[in-house]
C-alpha cells in the first residue's frame, strides 16, 4: 500500500522487545570483566587476576584476626584486673561479650555481604576494628571497654564472613575444598602466636601494647587491601526479608548443618575454657608469669592446629568414626587430669594434659567447620555467617556458664570444665545418630 508495509497489531511490540533483547545481550557481553553496580556502591573493583594470590594471601591473615583479637591479651588479664580494679569476672566479660557479639553479627552479615558485596563493608569494618583497639587501650573505664569489644566483635564478624567466602567466590571444586580446609589451620595460627606475643608486649610494656598492637597491625592490613584486594562476588542478590528467611529455614532445618554448629562451637568452647581460666591459674594460682602463662598458651595453640593438620590428612574417612575416636580420647585424659591432680600439679601437668584435650578439638573442630562451610556453596556467604556466628555465641555462653559456674582455680577444677564440654559433644554426637537411624 503506498509502498509501506503494514504491520499487523503487537508486531511493533514484539520488534521493540526483540531489540532491547538483543541489546541486552550486546552490553552484557561488553561490559563483562568491566566494574559492576552493586547496592549502594556506584562502582565494584574486582579482585584483579595478577593479584589472585596476594588477595587470597590477605583473606588468610584477615580470617586469623578474630583469633588475634580474642588471644593476645589473655596472659595479661590479671594485669588487666590489678591495674582497672576490677574483679576478674569482668575482665573475662571483655572476652564473652566480644564473642557473642561476634557470634550474633554473623548470623545476619551474610546476607548483607550476599547483597551489597565483600570488599567495601569489610574495608569499613577493618578502619573501625582499628579505631576501637586504640579507644581501648586509652580507656580506664572497664565497661567502656566492654562496649568497644561489642563493637569490635561486629567488625571482626563482618572482615570474617567476607574472608570465608572469598575462597567460595574465587575457586572452585577440589580447590575450593582444599583452600578451605586451610582456613581452620592458619586461623589457628593466631591463638598460638598471640598469647606468646601477648605476654611479651605485658612483660616489657602493660596490657595496653596488646590494644596499640592491634590498632597498627590492622590499620597496616588495611593499607595492604587496599592495593592488592577487591570484589570477588560476581552476582549481587536483592535484600529481601523473605528470600533471607527462606535461606535461614533451610539452613537450620538441615540436621547434619546443625551438628556441625553445635560440635564446632563445643570443641572451640574447649579452647576458652581454658582462655578463661588458665591464665588466671598460672599467674595468681602457681605464681608463674605472664610470660610463662604466654608460652603454656603457646603449646596448647600448636597442639589445636596439629589436630586441624590430622583432620586434614584424613579428610575422606567416615566422620562419626574419626569423631568417636577423638572424643574417646577426650574422655580418658579429662580422667587422669581428674585423677593426678590429687598428687601433683604444676604447668607441665597442666600444659600436657590440656594439650591433648586441645589436640582432639582441633581435630574435631576442623573436620565439622569445614563440611558446614561447603555444605551449601550458593549460599556461601550466609552458610559462613551461620556457621561461625552460632559456633562462637555457643563457645561464649557454653565457656562463661561453665567459668561462673566452676571458677577454675586449679587442674582439678579446670579438668570438670573440660569434662562438662566433652560430655556434651559426645551428646550432640549420640543425637544426631540416634536421629540418622530413626
Amino acid at each position: 500500500m503506498n509502498g509501506k508495509r503494514r504491520l499487523l497489531p503487537g508486531t511493533c511490540k514484539m520488534n521493540c522487545i526483540t531489540q532491547v533483547a538483543v541489546l541486552k545481550g550486546y552490553f552484557n557481553e561488553k561490559l563483562k570483566g568491566e566494574p559492576r553496580k552493586a547496592g549502594f556502591m556506584q562502582k565494584v573493583r574486582y579482585v584483579k587476576d595478577h593479584h589472585k594470590l596476594k588477595a587470597t594471601v590477605l583473606s588468610y591473615i584477615l580470617v586469623s584476626l578474630a583469633g588475634l583479637a580474642t588471644d593476645i591479651y589473655l596472659p595479661s588479664m590479671p594485669a588487666m584486673a590489678t591495674s582497672l580494679h576490677v574483679s576478674d569476672q569482668q575482665v573475662q566479660l571483655t572476652l564473652s561479650s566480644f564473642l557473642i557479639s561476634y557470634g550474633i553479627s554473623q548470623f545476619f552479615v551474610g546476607s548483607l555481604l550476599d547483597t551489597y558485596g565483600r570488599y567495601v563493608l569489610s574495608m569499613i569494618s577493618l578502619v573501625l576494628f582499628s579505631t576501637t583497639s586504640f579507644l581501648i587501650a586509652a580507656s580506664e573505664n572497664i565497661d567502656f571497654i566492654v562496649l568497644l569489644r561489642v563493637v569490635q566483635g561486629i567488625n571482626i564478624g563482618f572482615i570474617a564472613v567476607a574472608k570465608r567466602a572469598f575462597f567460595v567466590d574465587v575457586y572452585e571444586g577440589d580447590k575450593r575444598k582444599y583452600y578451605v580446609s586451610i582456613i581452620t589451620i592458619v586461623w589457628s595460627v593466631a591463638p598460638i602466636v598471640a598469647p606468646f606475643l601477648g605476654g611479651y608486649l605485658e612483660h616489657f610494656f602493660s596490657w595496653r601494647a596488646n590494644f596499640y598492637f592491634l590498632g597498627i597491625y590492622s590499620g597496616l592490613i588495611f593499607i595492604c587491601e587496599i592495593f592488592y584486594s577487591g570484589e570477588t562476588l560476581n552476582a549481587f542478590s536483592k535484600f529481601k526479608i523473605k528470600n533471607v528467611l527462606s535461606s535461614y529455614n533451610i539452613l537450620l532445618t538441615t540436621p547434619a548443618f546443625l551438628t556441625g554448629m553445635g560440635m564446632a562451637g563445643v570443641s572451640f568452647g574447649i579452647v576458652m575454657i581454658y582462655g578463661l581460666s588458665g591464665a588466671f591459674i598460672l599467674e595468681h594460682r602457681m605464681g608463674y608469669s605472664p610470660v610463662a602463662a604466654g608460652y603454656a598458651a603457646l603449646v596448647l595453640g600448636i597442639a589445636w592446629m596439629c589436630g586441624g593438620f590430622l583432620a586434614k590428612g584424613n579428610i575422606h574417612k567416615p566422620l562419626f568414626k574419626k569423631t568417636f575416636i577423638a572424643s574417646f580420647v577426650q574422655v580418658i585424659i579429662v580422667i587422669l587430669m581428674i585423677a593426678e591432680a590429687f598428687f601433683v600439679t604444676n604447668i607441665y601437668t597442666l600444659v600436657a594434659f590440656a594439650g591433648i584435650i586441645h589436640f582432639m578439638g582441633g581435630f574435631n573442630f576442623t573436620n565439622y567447620f569445614t563440611r558446614n562451610l561447603t555444605m551449601f556453596p550458593n549460599m556461601a556467604g550466609l552458610a559462613a555467617g551461620v556457621t561461625s556466628g552460632g559456633n562462637y555465641i555457643i563457645t561464649s555462653l557454653l565457656t562463661y556458664t561453665i567459668a561462673l559456674a566452676i571458677q577454675a582455680q586449679n587442674q582439678k577444677e579446670l579438668g570438670l570444665s573440660y569434662a562438662i564440654a566433652v560430655a556434651i559433644i559426645i551428646l550432640i554426637v549420640v543425637v544426631f545418630q540416634k536421629r540418622k537411624g530413626t
